[in-house]
């Protein structure tokens, strides 16, 4: 984050960008305030948020506010100089898209205390190195998300492993007493030690949508089921719907020609019974996990690492700390031969002209361009619009519009070369920094990325989401230090001191990078993982019928 300029002291505000016509207040600024801007001096007319913007000089309707260097609104009403921007006096706009121009040479940051770094992996057959060792269970359709639940609570009980084992205790002491709160225990022996989980898929879709609804559904499956973190899955069909057995066989067959991956699928429409239906999963499982322990970690070069970058439940804070600090370890990581998807196309509007200009060929920007006017135009079909994306929390911190929050979001892709363009459910092939169309929304965002090959995922918040995934660990990087304190069993890492003057980015980029690369190893267990967050939601773009 070169372009950052230091603020005065006390560390009261901040200007992010050269170009800037808006400063950032850190904390809560009363009327009166007097606040410093390049040998400027102003006054604040009335009471600033923290997290919210104010304006550096009289500003009339139909002026531009830029932060970030590029523009994120129109003044809808006059701004005095030092005023806060708020929903009432600025409303969504962009720069016309320039002609595309190819961004200056990538400077990459330096890495030579990574070069030599490895992380614990589980290697596959098809050359691609996992960070878990998981065996999934996928409903093909929302009727089997009943036998899905029973199969989870037979296989929790049976290993011994039930994750709300302690809150089950709880229920128990605060209806019964002590004396009932110890009616069960489970043993600490793992019987799969190298296997981190059985990990069971829910979902809504697969009938009742569209034809392309279900084979989105089935290649986001096939995502999954040939993901490096999986070794083989168990399917659940209830034979009438959209998405066939054949269906989601062909989308594996397209990611894994040479099948190695282990695949059983159990029909319940053919099975004599729903006993039977259960056992024969079961077995499917247990002889899937015995295989999947023969698999050990081993030593694999920071290469083989896929960091998906996400951001929800964003604040004022996340587009100055969490988010270019993500993207710092992105760049590092690209550095290493490594690669990170960026998506949330929505939360990418008003900064495509920048990600254009860095898009490696013309065949990449083109596809960029041609991916975000469909989505649009897909949103004005239904009466929407990506203007509208910022939620009610974002528009209480400080993100009034949709520019302002893509300027902030984007940075969580860092500044390195665009590799690949990718549209929802096409699997990453090349290394390097890749974008993904993916709604907002944080689940099904998060849900794409893993889907098209993120082992490891970065997820800033600055108002707090307790957001993991079946299948790769989940980070959870806190904007402020208050939210890092407040929701310890939630957040992973603090982006805090950035704020507080403390540390700069690039030292914090190192220790981030030092902690993706424990949390691949198996080291370090992300706070979703214990609690058992474990989000799946696909993408439904068609209507149901």
């Amino acid at each position: 984050m070169s372009d950052l300029i230091a603020t005065q002291t006390p560390h009261l505000t901040l200007r992010v960008h050269a170009l800037d016509n808006v400063r950032v207040a850190l904390t809560d600024l009363p009327a009166g305030t007097v606040v410093e801007d390049q040998d400027t001096q102003i006054t604040l007319p009335g009471p600033v948020r923290h997290k919210h913007k104010f304006v550096l000089g009289d500003m009339a309707v139909g002026d531009l506010v830029v932060m970030y260097g590029v523009t994120v609104g129109k003044v809808t009403q006059p701004i005095a100089a030092g005023g806060a921007i708020t929903t009432e006096n600025l409303v969504h706009s962009t720069d016309d898209l320039p002609a595309n121009s190819q961004q200056t040479a990538w400077q990459p940051p330096a890495v030579t205390a990574f070069e030599k770094t490895t992380f614990d992996g589980y290697h596959r057959p098809d050359g691609r190195v996992g960070t878990a060792n998981v065996w999934l269970v996928v409903p093909l359709v929302f009727c089997e998300n009943r036998n899905i639940e029973v199969l989870r609570q037979c296989v929790a009980d049976a290993l011994g492993d039930d994750p709300f084992q302690d809150y089950k205790r709880m229920a128990r002491q605060l209806l019964h007493g002590d004396s009932a709160a110890e009616s069960t225990t489970s043993s600490n022996e793992r019987l799969f030690p190298n296997v981190d989980g059985v990990r069971f898929l829910v979902h809504q879709l697969g009938c009742g949508g569209t034809d392309g609804d279900a084979e989105a559904l089935c290649q986001l499956l096939a995502g999954y089921i040939c993901h490096p973190n999986v070794a083989g899955a168990t399917v659940l069909s209830l034979g009438c719907q959209k998405a066939q057995i054949t269906m989601l066989q062909n989308a594996i067959a397209e990611r894994d020609p040479a099948v190695y991956k282990t695949v059983s699928y159990f029909e319940q429409q053919r099975s004599e019974s729903e006993e039977v239906l259960i056992r024969d999963a079961l077995t499917a499982i247990f002889d899937g996990l015995k295989q999947a322990n023969q698999v050990t970690r081993q030593p694999a070069p920071l290469s083989e690492l896929t960091l998906g970058v996400e951001c929800g439940g964003s604040d004022g804070f996340s587009g100055l700390s969490a988010n270019p600090l993500v993207g710092a370890v992105v760049d590092r990581l690209v550095a290493l031969g490594g690669s990170g998807i960026l998506s949330e196309f929505p939360e990418l509007c008003g900064v495509e002209h920048e990600l254009l200009a860095r898009c490696s060929d013309p065949n990449v920007a083109e596809r960029f361009s041609s991916l975000m006017a469909a989505y649009q135009r897909h949103a004005h079909a239904v009466g929407a619009d990506f203007s509208m994306n910022p939620s009610p929390g974002n528009v209480r911190d400080g993100l009034i519009t949709d520019a302002m929050k893509s300027a902030g979001a984007a940075k969580k892709g860092g500044d390195s070369p665009v590799v690949d363009v990718l549209d929802y459910t096409e699997p990453m092939t090349r290394k390097g920094l890749n974008l993904l169309c993916t709604p907002g929304n944080d689940v099904e965002s998060t849900t794409g990325l893993v889907g098209s090959g993120a082992n490891l995922v970065l997820f800033t918040t600055g108002l707090g989401t307790p957001t993991g995934n079946p299948v790769a660990p989940v980070l959870k990087i806190a904007s402020n230090s208050e939210l890092a304190s407040r929701m310890s069993d939630v957040i992973d890492f603090d982006a805090g001191p950035i704020i507080r003057g403390e540390t700069d980015i690039a030292t914090l980029a190192d220790e981030l990078l030092t902690m993706c690369i424990d949390t691949a190893s198996g080291r370090y267990v992300t706070k979703a993982v214990r609690l058992s967050q474990l989000d799946f939601i696909p993408w439904k773009r068609g209507v149901s019928l």
